[in-house]
């Protein structure tokens, strides 16, 4: 199933890196689970399994050493998600993701 991006009014996309790295998501009053963030840029990211997400409700993302991020659903494609950060990553955050992800 593929469901067309929910906004229009997106910036560019920006650079992505191929990585992958385990971070716990959340969405309204529901647990958090373990999540696999995929090629991620400062912009946004890829969650490859989320089943259950709700494009209306916004996502909280906890990933080791960063502080507790959130980001808006733009896209399904059967269970995985396109997601937008609420506000682009700093460089140096996004650095720190990429070298979590090759340390692992």
């Amino acid at each position: 199933m593929y469901h067309e991006p929910i906004s229009g009014d997106h910036p560019p996309r920006t650079e992505r890196v191929g990585v992958v790295i385990l971070c716990e998501v959340r969405q309204g009053t529901r647990p958090w689970k373990m999540a696999r963030l995929e090629d991620p840029s400062t912009g946004g990211f890829r969650i490859a399994w989320l089943p259950d997400a709700r494009a209306e409700v916004p996502l909280r993302i906890r990933i080791p050493g960063i502080r507790l991020l959130s980001a808006s659903i733009c896209w399904t494609r059967d269970s995985a998600v396109g997601c937008e950060f609420a506000e682009p990553l700093h460089v140096a955050v996004f650095d720190h993701i990429v070298r979590i992800a090759h340390a692992t």
